[in-house]
């Protein structure tokens, strides 16, 4: 009947959670999505849609703020809900309109990455295979899954080349190999028919912090280092030797130059000259 008169049925939450989940089944993140489906399900599962304004976003911000939870993990909740809101509403037709979600201002953006020197302490620290995976990682930027994903018949040592098909954003991309990663890859040759880095013989197939990571960490003196920060390691060194940010944001597969802008700041010889007007003008005076 509802139908019939032109008006739409009304929808809950966890319909729409559900068939989010659904889309985006296949990325990589996938239980990343469905943990954080689960925290919301706390202030929005008994909730239809329609019923979601700006008081229930309000809720969410202090309940969240109320257990101490840090403002990078709040907007990742909000950004969530709002991404669910408006694939509702946009993709599905099933709600006319949706509140506006803000994130929340202050998020401090994390800014870890490693000197050469602190790279060749934890390399020492790391058992065999995991040094392995890291070395590649310093010299290619490549995220641990694409990394333990990474196949022989994606790889042209010769051409120096490396075709990813496990990416974060999931479209494949070419990964040029310097003599670093070609040296790394080398060394692993003949340990495994199909996959290029292994443990014991066996593809990795989990998460790479696991003990032996911490363990490293432990040895190497380090407290605040997570894998990804090698990809924002090598970003770093990449920026300091002079890449530009267009070409590091092909080389790392980004797919716009807001991620990549983080790491401006690590070049600096495009000041050079304005650096040295005072000392220019010191000498002159």
């Amino acid at each position: 009947m509802v139908s019939h008169l032109g008006m739409k049925p009304r929808r809950s939450w966890k319909e729409a959670v559900v068939r989010f989940l659904q889309v985006k089944a296949t990325l990589r993140d996938i239980k990343q999505y469905r943990g954080n489906c689960r925290r919301l399900d706390a202030y929005l599962g008994e909730k239809m849609l329609d019923d979601i304004n700006g008081d229930t976003v309000w809720s969410v911000v202090q309940g969240e703020m109320a257990q101490g939870k840090a403002i990078a993990t709040v907007n990742r909740h909000l950004a969530l809900m709002r991404a669910i809101l408006r694939m509702a509403r946009d993709e599905w037709q099933w709600i006319d309109c949706i509140p506006k979600i803000r994130l929340l201002p202050g998020e401090v953006e994390r800014d870890r990455w490693l000197t050469r020197e602190e790279a060749d302490r934890l390399l020492a620290a790391c058992a065999p295979h995991l040094a392995a995976v890291a070395r590649f990682a310093l010299a290619t930027g490549c995220r641990a899954r694409e990394i333990t994903g990474l196949e022989w018949n994606r790889v042209d040592l010769e051409r120096r080349t490396a075709w990813l098909n496990r990416t974060k954003n999931g479209t494949p991309r070419g990964v040029p190999l310097n003599e670093d990663a070609v040296a790394v890859l080398k060394e692993q040759v003949d340990k495994h028919p199909q996959y290029c880095f292994t443990y014991r013989g066996q593809p990795i197939r989990w998460e790479l912090t696991n003990t032996g990571w911490h363990k490293a960490l432990a040895r190497a003196g380090f407290t605040d280092l997570r894998f990804h920060d090698l990809r924002h390691t090598w970003a770093s060194w990449h920026r300091q030797a002079g890449t530009s940010c267009d070409e590091l944001k092909d080389l790392g597969g980004w797919k716009s130059r807001q991620m990549v802008d983080r790491y401006a700041k690590f070049s600096t010889e495009h000041l050079a000259v304005a650096a040295a007007r005072i000392e220019q003008s010191r000498k002159g005076a």
